[in-house]
């Protein structure tokens, strides 16, 4: 299991950051009221350059996923990784569908740092 957040950097553009399980911890404490989202995508699935919709936690599920950031890093998520995605602003990321099977996460919103 791994725990990234995907953020926007003063550059404007989205980065990875390796976050150890103590800092996720004091991340899930804010989670906030608002639509915890479960999405099924096929093994297809593509999603072009997009910044995240809101804070929130992405846990991966099924299948492998593949996330590119705008500063060219290129990172597969598994099932049990995470995404702590903060990149609201700037130029996004894209993620991908990898391998034959189909992908499920769960999305679940934050609120703002203190």
């Amino acid at each position: 299991m791994k725990v990234v957040q995907l953020y926007t950097g003063d550059d404007g553009e989205s980065h990875f950051r390796d976050l150890p399980l103590e800092e996720f911890h004091a991340i899930v404490a804010r989670q906030t009221e608002g639509e915890i989202r479960f999405v099924q995508r096929d093994p297809e699935f593509f999603s072009d350059w997009h910044t995240a919709p809101r804070r929130q936690y992405t846990l991966f599920l099924q299948g492998e996923w593949q996330v590119e950031c705008a500063d060219g890093a290129v990172r597969r998520f598994f099932p049990g990784d995470i995404i702590v995605a903060e990149d609201m602003t700037g130029h996004g990321h894209i993620m991908r569908g990898v391998g034959k099977a189909d992908r499920c996460l769960v999305a679940i919103p934050l609120a703002d740092p203190e």
